[in-house]
């Protein structure tokens, strides 16, 4: 509406307090003015699970209509895909090993004879494994055979997703989680 887009945490805590305010509305309306019958009762606990009910419905269509249930069009195809851009990645015989110490990340890349892998354009992605939003691209330098770049993580468990072009154009993708420094102290 005012081009501010309210936080998930403002939502939930939002919804959190109108469901209790629901749910303990019948407990507020009912006490102090008669006493508590077995059809009060029954009332309350009607309108109790109506709620719990009508919430898990309007949960379970939301879901459904938010996800189409397709990632590809056709797996099948997709599959094949999948396979030759794995055989040729595995056919250059490199390997990716991150070190992050001190605030800098080092990235080794070799191949199969273990020396530095001719790299034509390399993008790297710092994540949190459970989330996006601390989501970072540091711009990786080439010095000495390793690629480089200074990076202040905060505390917790970091992985490093890495694509790599080859001089022929293979694209080399990894996800390296559990690397010396990946879990960063506080």
């Amino acid at each position: 509406m005012f081009g501010i887009e309210p936080s998930p945490l403002l939502i939930s805590l939002a919804l959190v307090i109108a469901v209790a305010a629901v749910f303990f509305l019948p407990f507020l309306l009912l006490t102090g003015r008669r006493p508590l019958t077995g059809r009060g009762m029954i009332a309350v606990f009607v309108a109790l699970f109506g709620i719990i009910i009508g919430v898990n419905v309007v949960m379970a269509v939301t879901a459904v209509r938010s996800f189409p249930g397709l990632e590809v069009a056709n797996s099948y195809v997709a599959s094949q895909e999948f396979d030759r851009e794995r055989a040729a990645q595995e056919a250059l015989g490199w390997q990716a090993e991150p070190v992050y110490e001190g605030g800098r990340l080092s990235l080794k890349i070799s191949d199969a004879q273990g020396l530095p892998a001719p790299v034509r354009t390399l993008n790297v992605i710092v994540s949190r494994p459970t989330q996006k939003r601390d989501d970072v691209a540091p711009e990786m330098r080439y010095s000495g055979g390793l690629w480089v770049a200074d990076l202040a993580l905060a505390p917790g468990a970091w992985v490093v997703h890495l694509e790599a072009e080859a001089p022929d154009g293979t694209v080399f993708r990894q996800r390296l989680a559990n690397y010396p420094g990946s879990m960063v102290k506080g």
